[in-house]
């Protein structure tokens, strides 16, 4: 029996390559199943909708008996925290952000992001010198997961001494992200739950030391603001600092090793990288287009009935957008299936859009560009082991969950 659309999206057997299945699905832009969601999947609809007031974020919005295909991806939520600002609509949302906006970016904080230019390059450099045999190397272990857990570390001021830890809360979250059909669910809800209950009392004691002793780090700013909108409640605290570790972690990891994935597949690409530097800027922005870390944004709910395309989505009904759909859209780039660097008018979905664009893009894109310029620079003609690694299990964040690869060397 043949698939639904819907339920090839989740089938891990697609997870390697979901393009095929994405170009099936444009051609119809809003895909609905029996009372499933409402799938729209073409750039020009996608941009509009994550413009339009009238979709919320608050899951609180969502109709009693919608149902949630990716339910059993979903982490069991830490009911004792507030929700987060991604997951608010204004203008709570609006106020959130802005809190926590004034330590990281303009117009406050304009060189928050550059001024970590150094500390990134040295934590690149100190990854890299660590890798050990050239011979086979899992990118994503000694790589590409471990190098965004400690920049949020560092931004947020979390003590060196405590980075271990830090790390070991970070990689039993992320894991929580990733449904696994062969564990004990209940076990592991125990174990993320046990992680966040740690991480939740050790950010907690460390806000209550920075409002009596802040430094320049971000939590210190956040914990002592005393902007317009007053200072943020030690809940709303944690709910940020906790979503600052999630999301600016997990897209990050997708994000450098879907690029390495594809540089080590287009090797002129990776030779032009390797001569000129510079060349990371522009692939980065094109690897947004063609491997965006977040595949889809699904969780979405119609405050209104919503006219998309000739199709009226009611209100309460549960909408997923699919980023990574929308950016293949020949409507919209030529050739979209060519990874091309060179390509011009780039406006492409992979860091969302409107009120809930990726917050952490300036720094996500910096950790990138320094990430693949540097093995690009250092590795000696770098190949994969395999040509298909094993993928996450979620359909959502996707990206490889090894990166197997070997060089000939590793540069100075």
């Amino acid at each position: 029996m043949t698939q639904s659309l819907l339920h090839q999206i989740l089938d891990y057997a697609n997870r390697a390559d979901p393009y095929p299945i994405y170009k099936e699905l444009r051609k119809t832009p809003v895909h609905h199943e029996a009372d499933g969601p409402y799938v729209v999947s073409t750039y020009y609809e996608i941009r509009s909708l994550l413009h339009d007031p009238r979709i919320s974020s608050d899951a609180r919005n969502l109709a009693s008996n919608a149902a949630d295909p990716l339910a059993s991806e979903a982490p069991p939520q830490e009911t004792t925290l507030p929700p987060a600002f991604l997951r608010l609509d204004p203008p709570e949302h609006d106020r959130l952000r802005r809190m926590t906006n004034r330590p990281f970016g303009p117009p406050h904080s304009p060189h928050r992001v550059d001024g970590m230019r150094g500390e990134l390059r040295d934590i690149v450099t100190g990854l890299i010198d660590g890798i050990g045999d050239p011979e086979r190397i899992d990118l994503v272990e000694q790589f590409s997961y471990p190098f965004p857990v400690t920049v949020i570390c560092r931004l947020l001021g979390i003590p060196r001494e405590d980075e271990a830890r830090f790390h070991v809360w970070a990689d039993t979250l992320a894991a929580s992200l990733d449904p696994d059909p062969d564990a004990d669910p209940a076990k592991r809800g125990e174990g993320a739950q046990d992680a966040r209950m740690q991480l939740g009392m050790y950010l907690a004691g460390l806000i209550e030391e920075r409002r009596k002793n802040p430094g320049e780090d971000m939590l210190s700013q956040l914990a002592t603001a005393e902007g317009e909108d007053g200072p943020m409640s030690t809940m709303e605290l944690l709910s940020t600092a906790a979503l600052l570790l999630i999301a600016g972690h997990e897209t990050t990891v997708n994000l450098i090793t879907n690029g390495m994935l594809t540089l080590l597949r287009n090797p002129g690409v990776l030779q032009r990288l390797r001569a000129d530097p510079r060349l990371a800027v522009p692939i980065v922005e094109e690897l947004l287009r063609f491997e965006p870390p977040v595949q889809l944004v699904p969780q979405r709910t119609a405050l209104a009935d919503i006219e998309v395309r000739g199709v009226t989505i009611p209100k309460g009904a549960p909408i997923w957008l699919v980023l990574a759909s929308g950016n293949r859209d020949p409507q919209r780039f030529e050739d979209p299936d060519r990874f091309d660097p060179d390509r011009k008018d780039i406006q492409h979905l992979g860091l969302g859009s409107g009120i809930h664009s990726c917050f952490g893009a300036p720094l996500a894109r910096l950790e990138t560009q320094f990430a693949l310029s540097e093995l690009a620079r250092r590795l000696e003609n770098p190949r994969l082991l395999e040509e298909v690694p094993p993928y996450r299990q979620n359909a959502v964040l996707r990206g490889p969950r090894h990166l197997p690869i070997t060089c000939d060397g590793i540069r100075p």
